[in-house]
């Protein structure tokens, strides 16, 4: 399935714009990353970020794992998660590039089809 605007894009609350604007920099960066070594390969966030590790010290998605843990949420590593991933979906979104996209076990990933959108 081809990545179109009409995926549904989602806000993430509870950030300042600059820290938006700083994650999704950090985020715009790692999928130029994954597609210069990777090329077609499919790609989620976690391949981006670390995986299961939650690596994310020092990064702008800190933000991300600290409003949760501060608002007192049960899983503060997955909610963060989420959030990172609307994040994601919104940089793929304003990508020159198009992509794939597809679901598996409630991951979404993502593949260069190396062209640009039209």
């Amino acid at each position: 399935m081809a990545f179109t605007t009409k995926q549904t894009l989602r806000d993430v609350s509870g950030i300042t714009n600059i820290e938006e604007q700083r994650i999704t920099d950090f985020l715009q960066g790692a999928v130029y990353g994954w597609c210069k070594n990777h090329k077609s390969d499919w790609f989620s966030l976690r391949d981006l970020v670390g995986g299961d590790n939650f690596e994310w010290e020092g990064t702008p998605l800190m933000v991300l794992y600290t409003k949760h843990r501060t608002a007192g949420a049960k899983d503060p590593v997955k909610q963060a998660g989420i959030d990172a991933g609307w994040l994601l979906k919104k940089v793929i979104d304003k990508d020159k590039r198009a992509f794939d996209t597809k679901e598996l076990q409630f991951v979404r990933q993502y593949s260069w089809q190396r062209k640009e959108k039209n």
